[in-house]
């Protein structure tokens, strides 16, 4: 059945079976340039489910934006059923200042739902609601570390949602972090919509991760299959399931100076290990960083520079049974064997 319905965003119709980028104005800067949100609209022939993708809601996470120009790239698009909204970067002015905030000095993940006449980051946290989540009925938002921080690919969910669990077990990233949502996030506003959305944590802010890109390219494409927006793949092998994680904890410096760090990001860690060690510039007093309990290092920090208190590895519990560094190691494979990234223009 062939759809015969114009997709609707702000002033712009996108015919069935076409394509568009769409610039939804924000708001006019000091020396007057126009800012706004472009959003590139993908609508298929076929009816079916619309879904979001949005990167560099914190300015400085750009790891989306690299993970959507290839995912807009991909061929099995032309067989889209339904809608396809993408957001490169929701929060231009921090991905042009290299920063995590508006020039507000606002986190637009704590500025949801917003307001027409509010401060700038409420006003664009009301056209992202308005424009792309209250016409979606899944999204998937992509995060990364902070900078001088790095994260294992894993995707956050609400330990309440079925379907959320289901979309993210489609996704097949490393890890589920089962996790509570914080006020003023797009987590808890879409929960409030009962609009499903998936948070993609992955790689370092200010830099690209090839493994943890092509994993969220592929991730996207697996929910797009399991919502039925694309054709299940002909031939494909049933791929390592992710470990899923209810609790995590940081491990922090217990005294300031030179971090040497002995474990990484999925590694797996027990009472007792060694993480790392922290010194001082005169090698006069060194402390063992030793973790509370064991699990699977998700984050850390890359810094060898510390504070007395800083965080320094984040580490999710797991069941004694997973075996995670195999898991990882599976799905590291998995990836690079994916006949999608032989194609050039997935590049």
């Amino acid at each position: 059945m062939l759809s015969t319905t114009p997709f609707q965003i702000g002033d712009h119709e996108i015919a069935p079976g076409s394509r568009e980028t769409v610039d939804l104005p924000v708001s006019v800067l000091s020396d007057h340039t126009p800012m706004s949100m472009s959003v590139h609209v993908v609508h298929g022939k076929k009816p079916g489910p619309t879904l979001f993708v949005s990167g560099a809601v914190h300015g400085d996470e750009i790891i989306g934006v690299e993970i959507i120009r290839r995912l807009l790239r991909t061929k099995s698009l032309k067989r889209l059923s339904g809608t396809l909204l993408a957001i490169p970067i929701v929060n231009s002015f921090g991905f042009m200042n290299h920063s995590r905030y508006l020039p507000d000095r606002r986190d637009l993940n704590r500025s949801f739902p917003g307001s027409v006449t509010g401060s700038l980051a409420a006003r664009l946290a009301n056209l992202f609601i308005t424009e792309v989540v209250d016409k979606s009925d899944v999204g998937i938002d992509i995060h990364s570390a902070a900078i001088h921080r790095a994260n294992l690919p894993q995707i956050r969910v609400s330990g309440h949602s079925k379907k959320s669990l289901s979309l993210a077990e489609a996704f097949a990233a490393p890890m589920i972090i089962r996790s509570e949502v914080r006020e003023g996030s797009l987590r808890s506003i879409a929960a409030e919509k009962d609009i499903s959305i998936l948070v993609y944590e992955a790689g370092e802010g200010l830099r690209f991760d090839e493994f943890a890109v092509r994993l969220g390219v592929t991730g996207i494409l697996n929910v797009m299959r399991h919502m039925e927006m694309l054709p299940q793949s002909k031939g494909a092998k049933k791929k390592a399931a992710p470990i899923t994680s209810h609790s995590s904890h940081w491990e922090r410096a217990p005294l300031g100076g030179i971090l040497r760090a002995f474990k990484g990001i999925g590694d797996e860690v027990k009472e007792g290990d060694v993480l790392g060690a922290i010194a001082d510039p005169f090698g006069e007093v060194e402390v063992e960083i030793v973790p509370q309990s064991g699990g699977v290092i998700i984050g850390r920090n890359r810094l060898p520079i510390v504070n007395e208190g800083d965080a320094i590895f984040h580490i999710a519990k797991v069941r004694r049974k997973d075996n995670p560094e195999e898991i990882i190691d599976t799905m590291s494979a998995e990836v690079e064997d994916d006949p999608i990234f032989d194609e050039d223009e997935i590049i």
